[in-house]
């Protein structure tokens, strides 16, 4: 990660409510500090399945670092993904930095230090490197959000002592949460759903990495893909039969070419006689869904073989 020789202070000042005086506190004053802003910084930060992707994330986040941060997050509750990405994008601009070696020796998306990573590299997840190297997306990230659970993340505990064991550097807090609050909250995509469709997209956004398994439903252990949308859909008041072709024809079926929202399934087979597979939009263009034997619950495209949308919370 990034390294600083930034003295220790109270560098977040007037902006976030720990006055200017504290330049000069002792240890015990910086940490009543960052416990304060552990409430007043963050704001709605705290509430991290229910925050999602804004315009700013969307335009400014590549669509597989975005899967990532959410998928790791996840492995944390308590950690929302937008701070572990406002990370990703102070330390390498989400992987697109040109030069990912620091002064320091940081290495990577995620800047690791070389023993620090291998403190935190472990288990491998799926689809990152074996042996992990930092420089690795998936295993950066990963172990990324590990470090903050760590360090004060879990549970929403201390999200900026967590941040500020990531790099000792009060204005580097600062930062990363000016950051993610405009990821999470600022400029919401167009076609915000209505309240039970966003708590469907939360719930499914929390399953983030489940283990796919046919016939399975069961939170933060299993899911097949006609599980997650019912089970979604339950979290949000709504019942839903359970296979993907009783889902499709419970509807209401959406006339084709409308506008895919937040919290529509969609739905993938040979025909609408012939429903196979079905996922939970997150965006027009973005679905979570527990895809086939082998993989993990994930957010991807809504591919091109779309064969029909329907909308249980009806009207956003």
């Amino acid at each position: 990660m990034s390294t600083s020789s930034a003295p220790v202070r109270a560098a977040v000042g007037g902006t976030l409510g720990c006055g200017a005086g504290l330049i000069l506190a002792v240890a015990a004053t910086v940490t009543a500090c960052l416990v304060a802003l552990a409430t007043m910084a963050t704001g709605g930060l705290l509430a991290p399945d229910a925050a999602a992707p804004g315009r700013t994330a969307l335009a400014d986040i590549p669509s597989g670092m975005l899967t990532l941060y959410q998928q790791a997050a996840a492995s944390c509750p308590g950690l929302p993904w937008s701070v572990l990405a406002a990370i990703g994008k102070v330390e390498s601009d989400h992987g697109r930095a040109k030069d990912q070696i620091s002064s320091a020796g940081a290495l990577g998306p995620m800047q690791f230090l070389p023993a620090t990573f291998a403190a935190y590299d472990h288990p491998v997840p799926s689809g990152g490197a074996n042996p992990p190297t930092p420089w690795d997306p998936t295993d950066a990230v990963w172990a990324a959000a590990r470090l903050l659970c760590a360090n004060g993340a879990r549970g929403g505990k201390d999200i900026p002592g967590a941040i500020y064991q990531y790099n000792h550097d009060h204005t580097y807090v600062t930062q990363v949460l000016d950051i993610a609050r405009g990821y999470a909250a600022a400029s919401p995509a167009a076609g915000a759903p209505g309240p039970a469709a966003a708590r469907a997209v939360a719930y499914a956004r929390s399953q983030l990495g489940v283990p796919y398994q046919w016939g399975a439903e069961a939170p933060g252990r299993a899911f097949d893909c006609s599980g997650l949308t019912q089970a979604a859909y339950a979290a949000a008041g709504i019942q839903l039969p359970r296979t993907a072709q009783q889902q499709y024809d419970h509807g209401p079926d959406l006339p084709r070419g409308s506008a895919i929202q937040p919290g529509d399934l969609v739905f993938f087979g040979a025909d609408t006689a012939h429903i196979v597979h079905v996922g939970i939009a997150t965006s027009p263009t973005d679905m979570i869904d527990a895809p086939h034997t082998g993989a993990l619950t994930r957010l991807e495209r809504i591919g091109v073989d779309l064969i029909g949308e329907t909308r249980p919370a009806g009207r956003p």
